[in-house]
């Protein structure tokens, strides 16, 4: 197989290097604007103004939903992705949170993981099981909604 005529996506092989051709998996990184944004300097920059905004906009509603009720991480990486549109930096960073939330993925559904992870699961629950029969045995149960009248 010739490395400089494989089709998008197979696998060539260059100087005992496996390569994978990416320019189909990755877009190319910069700026999404339309081209005619793009032609004049001023109304580019202004729409990168308007698209930062709006992703900074939305990052902070999604660190505001941390602690509170809501999707806060689904709502920050949406922010990034928007940001994403416009900058390299963003890309770069959405490209890199993409590969290690697919290798955690890769990590956690591999049996010798997931054995572990129920070994250790099933430990922990057998010790807490043991350390409240331990306290009900010694101190009894009395459920709070039912305190006698002093």
């Amino acid at each position: 197989m010739n490395t400089g005529s494989h089709e998008p996506g197979e696998v060539a092989v260059a100087s005992g290097e496996i390569e994978v051709d990416r320019a189909q998996s990755e877009r190319a990184l910069g700026s999404r604007a339309p081209a005619f944004i793009k032609q004049r300097r001023v109304l580019h920059l202004s729409w990168q103004v308007g698209v930062f905004i709006v992703g900074l906009a939305v990052v902070a509603t999604g660190v505001v939903m941390l602690p509170l009720p809501g999707p806060g991480w689904v709502v920050i990486f949406g922010g990034m992705a928007i940001w994403a549109t416009e900058f390299v930096w963003a890309q770069l960073v959405l490209r890199w949170t993409k590969r290690k939330v697919t290798e955690a993925a890769q990590r956690a559904l591999d049996p010798k993981v997931r054995r572990r992870n129920i070994i250790l699961t099933t430990i922990g629950l057998v010790i807490m099981t043991a350390l409240v029969a331990v306290y009900v045995w010694k101190f009894g149960f009395e459920v709070p909604w039912k305190i006698k009248d002093q």
